[in-house]
């Protein structure tokens, strides 16, 4: 029996750069990717389609996110398209005193949020999915099983045989929110291959999220088993690197096709601007018009484009004479861009009897300083590290505006990292 689904992960709605001109173009960005999506699968006809998690990008959004998403998943509601769904990192809330967005979308019947029950003795149970509740661990569509397990963290791998043992079906896929290490790119939430390998024999296709890079895994013996679509948009810096898309998959009589189509994401450019030499401020200004100038005039998309700009090199002035909003009206001029984060590595050398020495840069000054204020309560003695690395790390998200107070506690508390 012929079937057809599409399989998309890390939408990470409401995202954006809360203290921004480009607020809300960025924030509308992920709505127009995740509109576009749906509006494939409606086109496609497809059977069902599904979210490997993260649909949003932190557990507690504004209520005009929820409104917004909403209206992105209407066309599949309309077309009686079921789009399921598991819970990723960024979906979690910390606090479980009050129903999630997720489930709300749940009951309301925009997605089928699956979650497993577990037994007193830690086992798994699949129980089938209660459209009038909104909730269960499995769904059957066409024939075909799908089950769900939304993100677990570091420990993953130790659940698989678990998994396996709780599924008694044939003809099964299972949607999971978890990375493989050496093909995920980021660090945390992820599983070995050879731990995953065991969910070949138990599931035609394995629909993988989390990490925004997309990969495949093939069993010994050449067959591929489970798909990470990556993010169909750009999240973070650097992901400009990878393709970005979602898969169509078909069963047909000979088998499972499977095909990645592609995503526009908005322009994303990552630029180191060698600055080794310049004598002043306006030298090194003149030398980064020119380096951005020429590669930003390859850009043809008429979206602004995202950039990240890394200063290096060894300068004959002072890096805090080249600030933020000077270097920002600098880029400006160039092309415009929606949003610039910029790093700043420059060192100062001078010359110290007739020798070079070099100064700190700016975020050896910035550790230094920080690490004196932590120094200065008795209290905090053998831990000015860590906690200088956890107050970089909360600085940097809320200057990039993208933590909402939950994730900036789980910075604090190690469990949940932003990005």
């Amino acid at each position: 029996m012929a079937l057809k689904f599409l399989h998309t992960a890390d939408i990470h709605l409401g995202k954006s750069y809360r203290n921004g001109e480009g607020e809300a173009a960025r924030y509308e960005d992920f709505f127009a990717m995740l509109e576009g999506i749906v509006a494939a699968a409606v086109a496609e006809q497809v059977d069902f389609m599904l979210i490997a998690g993260d649909l949003f990008h932190t557990g507690q959004i504004l209520p005009r996110t929820f409104a917004r998403t909403i209206e992105a998943l209407q066309p599949l509601k309309d077309a009686a398209i079921p789009c399921i769904s598991v819970e990723g990192n960024h979906d979690w809330i910390h606090r479980r005193d009050s129903i999630s967005w997720m489930e709300a979308l749940s009951e309301m019947g925009y997605i089928a949020l699956l979650r497993p029950a577990r037994t007193e003795e830690g086992a798994y149970r699949f129980d089938p999915f209660d459209r009038n509740e909104g909730r269960g661990g499995h769904i059957e569509i066409g024939g075909v099983n799908i089950y769900g397990l939304g993100y677990i963290g570091a420990q993953a791998g130790s659940h698989v045989a678990r998994i396996c043992e709780a599924v008694t079906t044939t003809n099964n896929i299972i949607l999971f929110h978890v990375g493989i290490w050496s093909y995920s790119p980021v660090e945390i939430g992820n599983m070995k291959p050879e731990e995953a390998l065991a969910l070949a024999s138990m599931f035609d296709y394995v629909a993988l999220g989390h990490g925004h890079k997309p990969y495949t895994l093939p069993t010994p013996d050449g067959r591929t088993y489970a798909f990470n679509p990556g993010s169909p948009e750009c999240v973070n810096f650097g992901e400009e690197r990878y393709p970005k898309g979602y898969y169509i998959v078909t069963r047909e009589a000979s088998g499972w096709r499977h095909e990645f189509r592609t995503t526009s994401p908005r322009p994303m450019l990552v630029m180191s601007v060698a600055l080794d030499g310049a004598q002043s401020a306006d030298e090194a200004l003149g030398r980064l018009r020119e380096q951005v100038g020429t590669k930003t005039a390859g850009i043809n998309d008429p979206r602004a484009p995202l950039l990240e700009l890394k200063l290096a090199g060894r300068v004959g002035f002072h890096p805090f004479e080249l600030g933020r909003e000077r270097l920002r009206a600098t880029v400006a001029e160039l092309c415009r861009p929606l949003h610039v984060e910029i790093k700043n590595h420059l060192s100062l050398v001078t010359g110290e009897s007739g020798s070079e020495k070099e100064l700190k840069n700016l975020a050896e000054i910035e550790h230094d300083v920080l690490r004196g204020l932590i120094s200065s309560k008795s209290e905090y003695k053998g831990r000015e590290e860590e906690l200088v690395r956890l107050s970089i790390a909360i600085r940097d998200q809320v200057m990039k505006g993208e933590c909402e107070g939950d994730e900036l506690l789980g910075i604090l508390e190690g469990v949940a990292p932003c990005g």
